[in-house]
């Protein structure tokens, strides 16, 4: 991309972001237009993610506490509480795909690129259901000594429950969980429903 294009595509941005973006992306030289992709699929991904937290913090702090009132774990609550802040999540970023990451990918209608994106979300989210399920309790007692003595700043006399360890485990296995998933889903969803850019 010679210098003249940078800037004229530079004077055209519609998203205080494109131009950092596209500042970052140029140094790339021939796979400038692949590393801009990335980083916008990123930006995306992170509002996603603030959906995706957000949403599971609110169910799991109101409706679907992780453990009940005996201090047992409810799974069901953890399942239904993620999925739901996954499914969230989904609508966000396909939109946001859509109009910023990919405006180019038009060969296709949306409900086909809709039903692509969310069959490559779909298996991203029944991966990462089964990895929070299965360890967001251990992950929460795991970590629960690490994040302690930061919570201790804000509350002195914090002592951590074992519903807390299950609200931490899910936060965290979440994280790591994210990362995973969202490599899976660039490459797909780059790969299979925006090949046509």
């Amino acid at each position: 991309m010679s210098q003249s294009n940078v800037i004229t595509e530079m004077k055209n941005t519609r998203n205080p972001l494109d131009r950092p973006i596209l500042a970052i992306a140029t140094r790339f030289g021939e796979r400038s237009k692949e590393v801009e992709r990335f980083l916008k699929f990123l930006v995306v991904g992170l509002i996603g993610a603030i959906v995706d937290f957000g949403t599971v913090s609110l169910l799991q702090a109101t409706v679907l506490p992780p453990t009940n009132e005996f201090g047992e774990n409810i799974s069901l609550n953890v399942a239904v509480a993620t999925s739901i802040a996954f499914l969230a999540a989904v609508v966000s970023n396909f939109t946001w795909n859509r109009i910023w990451t990919y405006p180019d990918s038009r060969s296709r209608s949306a409900r086909r690129q809709l039903a692509l994106f969310a069959f490559i979300s779909f298996v991203g989210w029944f991966a990462r259901t089964l990895w929070i399920t299965a360890s967001y309790h251990f992950v929460g007692a795991l970590f629960m000594p690490i994040f302690l003595p930061f919570i201790r700043i804000l509350r002195p006399a914090y002592m951590p429950s074992y519903a807390a360890e299950g609200k931490l485990g899910t936060l965290v296995a979440m994280a790591i969980g994210v990362v995973v998933v969202m490599f899976w889903n660039f490459m797909a969803n780059r790969y299979w429903t925006y090949n046509d850019v």
